[in-house]
């Protein structure tokens, strides 16, 4: 399979809103973009399977999700990192816009998701897709960006730019057997 051009794809949002600095400091053989609606063939799910366990839905309730995401303009920013030999996906990362009241109806980026395939780990593809999510939540206008991590990633976000601050508290539903609708 050969590397698509991003003109060639149907993109979660523009990929001009990706830093040029981030682009430049990977390294040649990869390519930074917006998800686009075709990623499932490139092995989206595989890469975030190093997260956790993931269930594979197919590849048209994959295609249904991705286009709800764009329904909500200026909110779900979801990149990947491509190798370009294989045309296949080996980082992906998230940032969700929060538009609030406070804070003078300020917004706030929440990263999600950030997963490197692990034969590619230590090539700084994280931190690249930390800066990069980074950047389009400041271009948004947000007054903070935010992430939850385990404790043994601690070191890494702090050398993304990122501190320690207060916890993390979760409750999960009872039944997390089914799958939502769209």
């Amino acid at each position: 399979m050969s590397f698509t051009p991003d003109s060639a794809l149907d993109l979660l949002f523009p990929a001009e809103l990706i830093s040029l600095e981030v682009k430049k400091a990977l390294h040649s053989d990869l390519h930074i973009r917006p998800l686009a609606s075709t990623d499932y063939r490139r092995g989206h799910l595989p890469v975030l399977s190093v997260l956790t366990v993931v269930s594979d839905p197919g590849e048209a309730a994959w295609v249904q999700q991705f286009h709800a995401q764009r329904a909500c303009p200026r909110t779900y920013y979801s990149i990947v990192v491509i190798d370009k030999a294989s045309d296949r996906i080996v980082g992906v990362g998230t940032v969700l816009i929060e538009r609030k009241f406070l804070r003078g109806l300020g917004s706030v980026g929440h990263i999600e998701d950030i997963a490197v395939d692990k034969q590619q780990q230590g090539k700084k593809i994280g931190l690249r897709i930390i800066h990069a999510l980074t950047y389009i939540s400041e271009l948004n206008g947000c007054y903070k960006t935010i992430l939850n991590c385990s404790n043994d990633n601690i070191p890494f976000y702090e050398k993304c730019g990122y501190e320690k601050k207060e916890n993390e508290m979760a409750k999960y539903a009872p039944d997390r057997s089914h799958t939502p609708k769209l």
